[in-house]
């Protein structure tokens, strides 16, 4: 190499690394940002399907307010609003944000910012995150998040149920204190993530699951679903929990929802500072088929299940994630008694025992919550055990779900996720 040459390939190997040092420095100056609380967007459905949506199709000159509580807590924080469903622009004219607890909690309202800028449009198909909030806030905060919607905008993107209540108030409540509430809607309304930003490494752990997951039989709004009990256990140690729930969702069809192989990159993979990812899916694609909500499809069969189970585990250890399975809890008399009854057959309890018994022995989960075990009556292990029950013998009660977050093994969570970096003689289904 000619001494020309040699000079240039010095000096731009020095400017490489006096960028990289730059970018370094900058990351540690700010932290790390880490999901801290999350519910995961959904389309709204037609009229043709069984469950009403309940939420109505547009608001103008509204405000929504939504109480979340975090997981972790951190210096400042970042709100995201989804627009993932959409085929119009949102356009958001004001947010504040306030802690309501301790009882000093007046005194930390902030408005929020874009960019600079008061307000925002998320584009169809996106979503938008905010500027950085200097809030500190403890882990298990409860925060109120006040959003201004001026124009008609309609709603093709929230989040269904979740035990959760969203207030409406008429004209813009982000320039003032307090909220005259004019309405309320069950679920979440673009509001979809709330990251945190810690000065060490934090890490979060996604749960990825269907209704019982998004905790339908718990006390609505007040943070009971397993989860939320897990987020409680994890607080000590700086980890978050990201609740990836959906009721309804399945892990190989879309309707309420699409398919957990299809949510994957955007409501695990995209989540800052994941580490971990639990599932708990697969009741409801042995549950609807014949079903008031499915009446027409076909049953699934084991080995589709077993193929979808597989593709989430090679997908998230491809990433570098740890995997937690959980086994599918009994249903017995599963919503009988209502519209919805059909959910339960003796041919549909064959095919979960046997999608459990792949989970427990053949899977190649990093580990495994034994939920079926825990949640099952002894008497009857095809049903809910009656102190865990929450009465519709599918959906776990308050009971019921913090027994289910104890089960966990915080242990593994706490630990850094070490994956080998060769061939492994791990046999399938062998716990590292």
């Amino acid at each position: 190499m000619n001494k020309s040459l040699a000079r240039g390939a010095a000096l731009a190997f020095s400017l490489v690394v006096g960028v990289d040092a730059l970018a370094q420095q900058a990351t540690q100056a700010s932290g790390h940002w880490v999901t801290s609380w999350y519910a995961s967007p959904q389309p709204v459905w037609g009229n043709d399907f069984v469950l009403p949506i309940d939420v109505p199709s547009s608001i103008e000159n509204q405000t929504l307010r939504e109480t979340v509580r975090l997981s972790a807590g951190g210096s400042r924080l970042r709100l995201v609003f989804s627009n993932r469903y959409g085929s119009e622009p949102i356009i958001i004219g004001g947010v504040r944000l306030a802690q309501l607890e301790p009882p000093t909690a007046a005194l930390t309202e902030r408005t929020v910012t874009f960019a600079g800028q008061p307000g925002t449009t998320v584009t169809p198909g996106a979503q938008v995150t905010s500027d950085p909030v200097d809030l500190p806030v403890m882990p298990l905060t409860q925060l109120a998040v006040r959003s201004y919607f001026p124009e008609r905008t309609p709603i093709t993107t929230f989040h269904w149920g979740g035990q959760q209540t969203v207030d409406i108030g008429s004209g813009d409540w982000t320039k003032q204190a307090g909220f005259t509430i004019d309405g309320s809607v069950k679920g979440r309304l673009f509001l979809s993530g709330v990251l945190v930003e810690s000065p060490v490494v934090a890490r979060t752990v996604v749960t990825l699951g269907d209704s019982i997951t998004d905790g339908n039989g718990s006390t609505p709004n007040h943070d009971r679903r397993w989860p939320d009990f897990l987020a409680r256990r994890l607080a000590p140690h700086g980890v978050a929990v990201a609740n990836a729930g959906i009721s309804g969702a399945r892990l190989l069809r879309d309707r309420m929802g699409v398919n957990a192989l299809a949510r994957m990159e955007q409501d695990v993979f995209s989540q800052p500072g994941v580490t971990d990812l639990i599932v708990l899916i697969g009741i409801n694609d042995i549950g609807w088929p014949g079903s008031p909500f499915a009446p027409a499809e076909r049953p699934v069969t084991l080995s589709e299940l077993v193929s979808g189970y597989s593709q989430l585990i090679a997908s998230a250890h491809a990433r570098g994630l740890r995997i937690v399975g959980g086994t599918l809890p009994p249903f017995e008399g599963a919503l009988e008694g209502t519209p919805y009854a059909g959910h339960y057959s003796v041919a549909k309890e064959q095919l979960r025992q046997q999608v459990n018994s792949w989970i427990r022995h053949i899977a190649d989960f990093d580990a495994v919550v034994d939920f079926d075990a825990l949640l099952r009556d002894p008497d009857n292990p095809r049903r809910l055990l009656a102190t865990y029950d929450s009465g519709d013998h599918l959906h776990p009660g308050d009971a019921g779900y913090q027994a289910m977050a104890d089960a966990v093994d915080i242990a593994m969570l706490i630990r850094p996720v070490i994956r080998p970096t060769g061939p492994t003689s791990r046999t399938p289904g062998e716990r590292p």
